[in-house]
């Protein structure tokens, strides 16, 4: 059977910058690699609000990905 084992994880943090001149969104965004594993959604958010506060754009989204070893 075929086991996963988290290697990585990385938190973007997506600003919204308004709109173009055609009136779509205008999104940048900000990686941070080598999250602590272990680290939960609650605490990915205390930190990515807590960034957010210190930014003059708007947090729009907070999203982590993980990256996972497939082996047996």
């Amino acid at each position: 059977m075929a086991q996963e084992i988290l290697e990585a994880s990385k938190m973007k943090l997506v600003f919204d910058y308004g709109l173009d001149e055609d009136n779509k969104p205008i999104y940048k965004t900000k990686t941070f690699n080598r999250i602590r594993l272990q680290a939960s959604a609650d605490q990915l958010y205390q930190a990515a609000d807590a960034i957010g506060s210190l930014s003059a754009q708007p947090l729009w989204n907070i999203e982590r990905n993980d990256t996972y070893q497939i082996g047996e």
